[in-house]
């Protein structure tokens, strides 16, 4: 049934307009006034008092995913069901693969885990993990047929996921070749590894050894090698979930030498600090992600660099494992907590509470941030990250004068507790529509597992090719 958004403030990353909007067959087809005209049978839903936001588009999210010995809480369904609470309804998930294995094989895996369970429509990542022949030859199909244009190369892990500067520059040559856009997680692997023994040997095995064991210049340093290999290759670059002042510093003098490469940071990033790994009897776990949160000064630099454009999107790295059974798998050893955080279901609040309403940021630029810059680099745009004639129905109608208070008694992630328990944000997504059909309404889950569609994605094209 068609429907009419009335009386709403719609917010794009270009603009900002008082109109309504009409939905049909899941696209949006019209924007204007009077709009009962075209379809006097629409459903009419009145958005007065709220902005109408694009869904968001969380480029980088871990469900159902093995890690360190235990499997991530939240799976495809509970995963996008907290998102669509939150106000995403797109995300990029990453697919893991194995050394010696088609790559085939765990896209194949990827899609049985989200098949039926997704409410919201997502896409894939694919890990790269080593380059031979058969990998390379693997490669224009998966772009090509498979619609997965994005690449993660870890630079961290070593032993578990760690590739060297040679896969990483092969996968850049590749990526340039075949229209693709390479991801990093720009630690330095080898000297973590060593200072993580030292640390251990000398009885150190807290938390907070977690994050001093990953200082902020090995993040620099991966993240400045993987600039300058993006330039020898002349490929593109997107370094994730940025933490720290050096490596914001290693992407803007890149894009300032003309390079194409990009940064993301996260929610946790921009509001949490190491002193959080400090909490006594073992609640600093809860905190364990990598890279670790860093000294409150950095963040900063974090939101200057978001404002200024230096940082582009703003991701989740949802990975949940719940604090009990899970992440006291490292009770006597910070090296074998499972790294990461429920972060999924409240980027979209953070970000406006503390960007929008604290005024670090304009309306257009949230929504750029949250949605379309993700949506344009990732070859899903103008389908999905804004609101367009044509474009996906997928409408956030987010009242901005509601207050909650962040609690793990009332979020919607499959884990215990939740990194900013007790913090208050201002406006609240009520409803949200993915392709034009309500999957929250009234802030309830009205949507089904296994609704959300498989995003085949186009080739990564320069932003300043397409605006």
């Amino acid at each position: 049934m068609a429907k009419i958004i009335q009386n709403g403030i719609i917010v794009t990353a270009a603009d900002v307009s008082r109109a309504d909007l009409l939905i049909e067959n899941g696209i949006v087809t019209a924007i204007g006034s009077d709009l009962l005209r075209l379809a006097p049978q629409a459903e009419v839903i009145n958005a007065a008092g709220c902005y109408l936001f694009p869904g968001g588009v969380d480029p980088h999210t871990h469900l159902d995913m093995p890690f360190g010995g235990t499997i991530t809480a939240d799976d495809f369904e509970t995963g996008t069901i907290a998102a669509a609470y939150g106000g995403t309804t797109t995300i990029i998930d990453f697919c893991l693969t194995d050394k010696g294995k088609p790559l085939s094989s765990a896209i194949r895996t990827w899609h049985e885990k989200a098949q039926a369970k997704a409410v919201i429509d997502y896409g894939f990542h694919l890990m790269i993990s080593e380059i031979t022949d058969e990998v390379l030859e693997e490669l224009p199909a998966i772009i090509n047929d498979e619609g997965i244009t994005s690449f993660k190369v870890f630079m961290a892990y070593k032993n578990v996921l760690q590739a060297d500067d040679g896969i990483l520059y092969r996968t850049l040559l590749s990526a340039k070749e075949h229209g693709a856009l390479v991801m990093v997680h720009a630690e330095n692997g080898d000297v973590i590894d060593y200072l993580i023994r030292q640390a251990l040997a000398a009885g150190h095995t807290e938390p907070i050894y977690h994050a001093l064991t990953r200082p902020s210049v090995l993040e620099g340093e991966a993240t400045g090698r993987a600039v300058r290999l993006t330039g020898l290759a002349d490929s593109q670059l997107y370094v994730v979930h940025v933490t720290c002042e050096e490596a914001v510093r290693q992407i803007a003098d890149g894009r300032l030498d003309g390079l194409r490469v990009w940064g993301e940071t996260c929610p946790q990033y921009l509001l949490l600090d190491i002193s959080y790994l400090e909490k006594p009897n073992f609640e600093g776990a809860k905190y364990v992600w990598s890279p670790p949160l860093r000294a409150k000064e950095h963040q900063e630099a974090l939101w200057n660099a978001l404002k200024n454009g230096q940082l582009q999107t703003v991701g989740s790295d949802q990975c949940s494992f719940n604090f009990n059974g899970q992440k006291e798998l490292g009770l006597s050893d910070f090296s074998k907590i499972p790294n990461g955080g429920p972060i999924i279901e409240d980027r979209f609040s953070l970000l406006y509470s503390e960007g929008v309403e604290k005024g670090r940021l304009g309306l257009s630029q949230f929504v750029d941030i949250i949605a379309t810059r993700a949506a344009k680099l990732f070859g899903i745009f103008p389908q999905k990250g804004t609101i367009a004639v044509g474009s996906d129905a997928d409408i956030v109608i987010f009242d901005p004068t509601v207050k909650r208070v962040i609690s793990s008694e009332t979020h919607h992630m499959n884990v215990d507790y939740n990194p900013f328990e007790g913090m208050a944000v201002t406006g609240v997504p009520v409803s949200v529509l993915s392709r034009g059909e309500f999957i929250i309404r009234d802030q309830q889950f009205v949507g089904t597992p296994g609704s959300g569609n498989f995003l085949r994605r186009n080739k990564y094209v320069s932003l300043s090719e397409k605006g």
